[in-house]
């Protein structure tokens, strides 16, 4: 466990920043009225794979 001390604040910022955007993405998911595929979809890959909110960005949403 002593390996991991030195790398600990870059590891909670990481995840502190990986969870902000899984939020901003289900909200702009949420308050979108299209999205460039299955809202459901969307939503899985958001909450279960790491880079799936910046997919969202770059590809699920959908200009009005």
């Amino acid at each position: 466990m002593e390996f991991i001390r030195p790398y600990l604040l870059y590891l909670i910022a990481v995840i502190l920043l990986q969870l902000l955007l899984s939020v901003v993405a289900l909200i702009d998911l949420a308050r979108r009225p299209k999205a460039n595929g299955p809202r459901w979809l969307w939503v899985v890959i958001i909450l279960f794979i790491s880079f799936g909110p910046i997919a969202y960005f770059l590809v699920g949403r959908q200009e009005e």
